[in-house]
């Protein structure tokens, strides 16, 4: 039986945008099969301690802003740090992933996870607007509005729900978060030591 990887995330992070695509590549590397779990992480933040953008000290935001351009600069992704449409809801964005996982299982999820992360941080696109959720969902091959409407199901949102109380129980306050053989690792600096227990 393949090792388990559960990812919790909210598809307008800036961190798990930097860190998605060397996720799914370490999870085919090691044969690690990748759980999406996205939640609310306003939710988390309400019981945790955690602050929205908007509300930390000018010093947070300011060393935000610089540690996302090493990131940038680093993994060398073609990222706009300061985007158009951000802050943004990202909820029906996160219903969209579940409802894909659902139809068409994980590969597809992970795929369409990816394309909205970019569609944030690489193409100056809003998540939170249905037309640009239909297109993207359409451009990675699906019908569109025939995944929307099913993200809009009682179903899909109350996995969305069961995923942030997931998320509360595994003590999770920010994203993204790994979990690997019951051990959480937030964020994606933290990859190199999910590598390492994806190879234990």
């Amino acid at each position: 039986m393949s090792k388990i990887c559960e990812y919790y995330f909210v598809p307008h992070s800036p961190f798990a945008y930097l860190g998605h695509a060397k996720l799914v590549s370490l999870a085919q590397q090691y044969g690690v099969q990748i759980i999406l779990k996205p939640f609310d992480l306003s939710k988390i933040f309400a019981i945790s301690g955690g602050l929205p953008l908007a509300k930390r000290s000018p010093q947070r935001q300011a060393y935000r802003l610089l540690d996302l351009q090493r990131w940038k600069d680093y993994l060398n992704l073609p990222m706009n740090v300061q985007p158009t449409y951000f802050p943004v809801h990202s909820d029906d964005a996160a219903k969209l992933i579940i409802a894909t996982q659902l139809a068409h299982g994980t590969a597809a999820a992970l795929a369409l996870t990816g394309a909205i992360m970019q569609a944030v941080w690489e193409e100056e696109k809003n998540i939170a607007d249905t037309d640009t959720l239909i297109g993207i969902a359409t451009a990675r091959g699906h019908d569109g509005k025939t995944l929307l409407k099913s993200a809009e199901t009682v179903s899909v949102d109350a996995e969305f729900v069961r995923f942030t109380e997931e998320a509360t129980a595994a003590n999770v306050f920010g994203a993204p978060w790994y979990v690997v053989d019951g051990e959480g690792y937030w964020g994606q600096d933290r990859l190199d030591f999910v590598e390492r227990a994806f190879a234990k």
